[in-house]
């Protein structure tokens, strides 16, 4: 695997490393070793699989407060998605900087999301299956969402008229999400 820093601070595209011949490829999509090598975690006790069915689908931007804050590792395993990414860890240097890519499963490439980053994705085509793993469970009480297109984020979006969830079209802007967060006491 080779593991290509993004602009933000942690943020990492994976691409795989394929050995082909007349069958295909084959490749390691992980390892242990080399993701401790570059820094990573190295284990993910929660790992979920999203199919949406229509293009324009927006699934974001979602992540957990801390202590149940969680890295994430993605990959489009069918179709393609556009992903953004925002740091909202107050002691970066990106602090409230985002950014976008395209993964699908002709690339094969993934990111890797630092735990304390908003994150979301839109499909871009029809059947895209999305699979990633995160590195703390799902903690309902840590649960949080920030409005996809809330112009503070400056992630501009493929799709403009998005397919979205109620959760994510009632989500608060950055603003409000960083004032509450603020107040929060996280349950331990």
């Amino acid at each position: 695997m080779e593991f290509v820093e993004l602009p933000l601070a942690g943020a990492r595209l994976i691409r795989l490393q394929r050995h082909s011949d007349l069958r295909g490829f084959f490749a390691r999509a992980f390892c242990v070793d080399e993701f401790a090598a570059a820094g990573l975690p190295v284990e993910f006790p929660q790992q979920s699989f999203a199919r949406s069915e229509r293009a324009g689908t927006l699934r974001g931007m979602h992540l957990q407060l801390e202590p149940h804050a969680e890295a994430k590792y993605i990959r489009c395993v069918r179709g393609r998605i556009f992903d953004a990414i925002v740091d909202l860890r107050e002691d970066s240097p990106t602090f409230r900087r985002s950014y976008g890519v395209v993964l699908d499963d002709e690339s094969a490439d993934a990111i890797f999301v630092p735990a304390g980053f908003a994150h979301g994705y839109q499909t871009l085509v029809d059947g895209t299956d999305v699979f990633y793993a995160m590195s703390s469970r799902y903690a309902p009480a840590a649960a949080r969402a920030i409005r996809w297109n809330d112009p503070a984020l400056q992630i501009v979006w493929p799709v403009p008229d998005p397919i979205l969830s109620d959760l994510d079209r009632a989500a608060p802007d950055l603003a409000t999400f960083l004032r509450d967060r603020a107040a929060v006491v996280p349950q331990r």
